[in-house]
């Protein structure tokens, strides 16, 4: 008997990978402009990536390498999954430096602002991920789950609820919350450069799709589960960020350590700072269990498909006795750890955690371009291949998603105007190297020095 997912479990499955509290000092920057700048790239990119891979994964099983390569080329399907995995070279800095501001609050308040005790944490939370990972250790997937509740929606949830409560002793909001407050104010294009941050913040829907053909009946039900999820996801980035704002002013916000100076000012407002380091390491925990579940994901993909078409060289596809590929894994962490030293010579934490979150949106959007591009040539070019599921106006989603897409992109070289005193020469340096280099250079390199004898083709289960 066929086992059917019913629609609202993918909404939950759905918002439990997409939502975090990560992002929300970000936004709350923004005061009540947080919602516009929410609400808009959920509409020109959440929603087209989901209806547009959720067609895709329902017709072409190897996600997102087999989809590009289907629809464009061979070259173009190892650049998708390179980018896939890439950016998680500087996602993980960007991560780990918010595990390091929070935990900072759970030891020494003052650390959070020490790029020295960040560049160590991420380095130690790296290295410690790679041996759990390469000994192929199972139950990393629940240690995940369990972090939506644990490190998510119950800090959320009381960070909103303390919000209130500490507007409501008649404590006045450090952000306006009026009308004339619900659009960011205009300054130029480095006003809006915050909302780049977002579109990372939806990314990985094109994961989830692969669920499409569960669904009973996919053409009705996936629609209303992506809605359901999307209004879950917003629920859960904007009032989180709205609370930060009520209660720490903008210009003391740190972008790593926002959440728990908001947890740490809303406590002491309760005389209860004694639950600041509870929250502390339940934000930790959850961040750790999502990072664990990540960091072995993009690199097994790499793998298999390196291993049949010889994208990469040998020594970078041989595996452990565990089976696992821990020489991809050990040579991203040794990027990795150059990265994280940015961390301790460049004095302001906040900036570099911004620049490797532009840097990371940049190269994952490089492979949504490429996705939105196949998916149209798929369309005209196999239009009788069988789907589960068919996007309605799949040429206007993939249009509205491949100009979002590229406004992010584009956009991200454009210095926020939270760092407009910074070396505008510098910044564009860092980013246009990290995306470009990274997510463009390195895979024409190894696409144009590859050789017959990097095709080991060796089946391997994933």
């Amino acid at each position: 008997m066929v086992k059917y997912l019913s629609w609202v479990a993918l909404a939950l499955m759905t918002t439990s990978s997409v939502a975090s509290l990560r992002p929300s000092p970000t936004m709350a920057v923004y005061g009540l402009a947080s919602i516009f700048l929410y609400l808009v790239p959920a509409i020109v990119f959440l929603l087209p990536t989901a209806l547009v891979s959720a067609e895709l994964a329902s017709g072409w099983n190897g996600g997102v390498y087999n989809w590009v390569s289907q629809g464009l080329s061979k070259p173009m399907g190892f650049l998708a999954v390179w980018c896939q995995f890439a950016m998680t070279i500087f996602y993980y800095p960007s991560l780990l430096g918010f595990v390091a501001s929070t935990l900072a609050y759970v030891i020494n308040p003052d650390l959070a602002s020490s790029g020295l005790w960040t560049a160590i944490v991420i380095m130690v939370c790296y290295w410690a991920g790679v041996w759990v990972s390469s000994r192929g250790t199972s139950g990393v997937a629940g240690l995940a789950s369990g972090g939506l509740i644990i490190g998510t929606l119950v800090p959320g949830a009381l960070l909103v609820i303390l919000g209130i409560a500490f507007l409501g002793q008649g404590n006045e909001s450090a952000a306006p919350m009026t009308a004339s407050n619900l659009l960011p104010a205009w300054a130029g294009l480095s006003s809006l450069v915050l909302i780049v941050n977002n579109f990372l913040s939806y990314s990985g829907m094109e994961m989830n799709a692969v669920h499409v053909s569960s669904l009973r009946k996919p053409g009705r039900e996936f629609p209303r589960a992506m809605f359901l999820s999307m209004g879950l996801v917003l629920l859960i980035f904007i009032l989180p960020a709205l609370a930060i704002s009520w209660i720490v002013p903008a210009e003391e916000l740190s972008l790593t350590a926002g959440v728990m100076q908001a947890f740490d000012a809303v406590f002491a407002a309760f005389d209860s700072q004694w639950l600041t380091p509870i929250l502390g390491v339940m934000l930790v925990a959850a961040s750790l269990g999502g990072m664990l579940t990540w960091l072995a994901g993009p690199s097994r993909g790499l793998l298999l498909i390196s291993r049949t078409e010889g994208y990469l060289p040998p020594f970078l596809q041989r595996l452990n006795k565990h089976g696992v590929q821990q020489n991809i894994l050990v040579v991203q962490g040794l990027v990795t750890t150059v990265i994280a030293l940015a961390y301790a010579f460049i004095p302001d934490v906040s900036s570099v955690y911004w620049i490797f979150s532009v840097i990371t949106t940049q190269v994952y959007l490089i492979m949504y371009l490429l996705m939105f591009v196949a998916a149209v040539r798929l369309r005209r070019n196999q239009p009788d291949h069988p789907r589960g599921y068919k996007a309605p106006m799949l040429t206007a989603l993939c249009g509205v998603g491949f100009a979002a897409s590229l406004a992010a992109l584009l956009i991200g070289f454009v210095p926020s105007s939270q760092f407009g005193g910074g070396n505008v020469g510098v910044y564009l340096a860092i980013v246009a190297g990290g995306a470009l280099g990274l997510g463009l250079l390195v895979p024409y390199l190894f696409y144009r020095l590859r050789k017959p004898s990097w095709k080991t083709e060796t089946e391997v289960t994933a």
